[in-house]
């Protein structure tokens, strides 16, 4: 019911499962320009939460020159007064560098935390408006995996892994400048440890990002599998598929694990080589003091600090280079993201057109899922408004296919459709879905009370008004039956539903919608056959007065139809009333007869 996003600045994940196409992923320069936006009003919260880890890195340098002090008093036999003047200033340096960065790290965490809200609720609004039909090309898998996994693995980081990149920054660049305003030769050999360092972060930044990218589409893969065979383990089972299955989750399982190994690998190393630089740069710096104070160019003390000061570099070198882990990590993650919440909002057209009434008509329109296998050939249908008609045809005819064509779901690869005399793409998305609701056997039964979840049909409707759609679909009286009735919470982990009540819940909001076409795709097919005599009662009263097209399950829908279409192979065969068709002794005639004789 929404019109096709843009995804012209942005790639499809090169390494989608086979027949899969992944949601967009955005480049890093979208990635950052998107963090941009939504810092930019709190930017000057962030310019005081800077300055407030400055000041606490710059606090806590003052440690080393008044343990170098006190080197020197004791190398000159001052006495311990000499001494007692910087062991105060320590002690009061270090609380309040514990205390500035102390601060200074929650209001940067609490940053984080609001610029993942903003992006969290944009990814939300985003994938709520996407196409249906550009959902289901990417899978379950990919769309949960972001709004699940990736943000757990970015708000991670928010919380742990940019704070010690902040602060190991500031740590390290204050510390070299430290260490030339004690002699600018200290400073010199410190960077001998920078080539090493640097050739080891672009190693690493190069071979293992790549492998974090494709470990996070392993896992969308992976969860995809698993949903398939959990969600369809009736049809495994039944069709003896158990073996396939397992062999299927146990090979996307295997490439996730050997990916997340191909990572570990890959730090080992990263480890090894940052061990190599500290030695290097550690021992230039020692060497050079020792030169130094020998010819009395510093003192012991300022020799001391310097080398305090290049040990002191070694933790925040290695949070900072190690953090690059969990930010690569998360850098996959907020790209995946960010490549949803970028997308374009659909669009809506410039001068809307309103439906004249409830008609639906669809001409010559052909569809295909894959370029050479065709699921519609050239269908031709009209429907008078409040006509309720039958789509009936054997499994793969193109009968729910045809019914998310016309309720917006997809877009028809050729033909046209309107509703009221006005083309969809004249509709848009947002008045689509004010004039048709489409009704599967697939209803989600939102967390919340019984009220909210009706309500998400009409946010405004009354308590009597629910009521009233709750008795035109016969569930009033279990919904009296429960323990706090309309404010009963529902949905997972709360006051379960049985299939029957879940299917009435979406009738009920069928009928306070009111929209003027309504669309059941095997609304009553996982409710048995006694849920099934109440949900065909319950769906010819939420029908009355709106056109109707019922893609029947149980053919004694196709009874009390004004007319029946028939598909077969993804052409319109047959169309008539019922008892015309079975007159005929064509398609429908043998339909008709199969279901009578499994129905006796």
């Amino acid at each position: 019911m929404s019109a096709e996003s843009s995804t012209d600045v942005r790639d499809v994940h090169p390494a989608a499962p086979a027949g899969r196409m992944l949601l967009p992923v955005a480049s890093g320069a979208d990635t950052v320009a998107a963090v941009r936006r939504l810092l930019r009003p709190y930017r000057w919260r962030a310019v005081v939460t800077l300055v407030v880890l400055i000041a606490g890195s710059g606090v806590g340098l003052l440690v080393s020159p008044l343990l170098g002090r006190i080197v020197d008093a004791v190398v000159e036999e001052a006495g311990s007064v000499a001494i007692l003047g910087p062991a105060t200033a320590i002690a009061v340096a270090a609380v309040m560098a514990g205390l500035l960065t102390t601060t200074g790290t929650a209001m940067l965490v609490g940053l984080g935390e609001r610029l993942l809200a903003s992006l969290r609720e944009q990814f939300v609004e985003r994938a709520l408006a996407l196409p249906l039909e550009q959902v289901e090309q990417a899978g379950d898998g990919d769309l949960t995996t972001r709004v699940t996994g990736d943000v757990a693995v970015v708000g991670e980081a928010v919380r742990g892994a940019v704070p010690k990149l902040t602060k190991a920054g500031l740590t390290i660049a204050l510390t070299l400048v430290a260490m030339g305003a004690l002699d600018w030769r200290f400073l010199a050999v410190a960077l001998l440890a920078v080539p090493i360092q640097i050739h080891t972060a672009r190693w690493y930044v190069r071979s293992a990002g790549p492998v974090y990218a494709r470990q996070r589409v392993a896992e969308g893969a992976l969860q995809q599998q698993l949903l398939d065979t959990i969600g369809g383990s009736a049809t495994v089972r039944a069709f003896q598929l158990a073996d396939d299955h397992v062999d299927r989750v146990r090979t996307r399982s295997t490439t996730a694990v050997d990916l997340v190994l191909r990572g570990i690998h890959l730090m080992t190393r990263f480890y090894a080589r940052l061990n190599l630089a500290e030695f290097v740069g550690l021992a230039a710096v020692l060497v050079t003091g020792f030169l130094l104070v020998a010819n009395r160019s510093v003192t012991p003390g300022e020799a001391t600090a310097a080398a305090l000061y290049f040990h002191s570099l070694f933790g925040p070198i290695s949070s900072a280079l190690v953090t690059i882990d969990d930010a690569l990590a998360s850098g996959a993650s907020l790209a995946r993201i960010v490549g949803v919440a970028e997308l374009p909002v659909p669009g809506e057209p410039d001068r809307k057109a309103l439906p004249r009434d409830g008609s639906v008509k669809v001409a010559d329109v052909r569809h295909a899922y894959r370029s050479d296998h065709p699921v519609l050939h050239g269908v031709d249908l009209d429907i008078r408004a409040t006509e309720r008609v039958a789509l009936v045809g054997a499994s793969g005819a193109g009968k729910t296919t045809l019914a998310k064509l016309i309720a917006g779901v997809h877009r028809p690869a050729g033909g046209s459709i309107s509703l009221g005399g006005v083309g969809l793409d004249e509709l848009g998305p947002a008045l689509t879905r004010r004039t048709v609701a489409l009704v599967t056997q697939e209803v989600h039964v939102f967390v919340g009370t019984l009220a909210d979840d009706l309500r998400l049909a009409q946010p405004d409707a009354t308590d009597e008004q629910l009521r009233d759609a709750l008795a035109t679909v016969d569930a009033l009286e279990w919904v009296d039956e429960l323990p706090d009735g309309l404010d009963t919470v529902v949905g997972e982990g709360a006051h379960p539903l049985t299939a029957t009540q879940a299917q009435q819940l979406a009738l009920a909001r069928l009928v306070l919608a009111d929209p003027p076409v309504a669309i059941l795709d095997e609304a009553t097919a996982e409710a048995g056959s006694t849920g099934a005599r109440v949900l065909e009662a319950a769906a010819d009263r939420a029908l009355a007065g709106r056109t109707a097209l019922v893609v029947a399950h149980r053919l004694t829908q196709a009874v009390s139809a004004d007319r029946v279409v028939v598909l077969d192979a993804g052409r319109m065969v047959e169309i008539g009333a019922h008892d015309a068709l079975v007159a005929a002794g064509g398609h429908y005639a043998a339909l008709w007869e199969a279901w009578s004789a499994t129905r006796s």
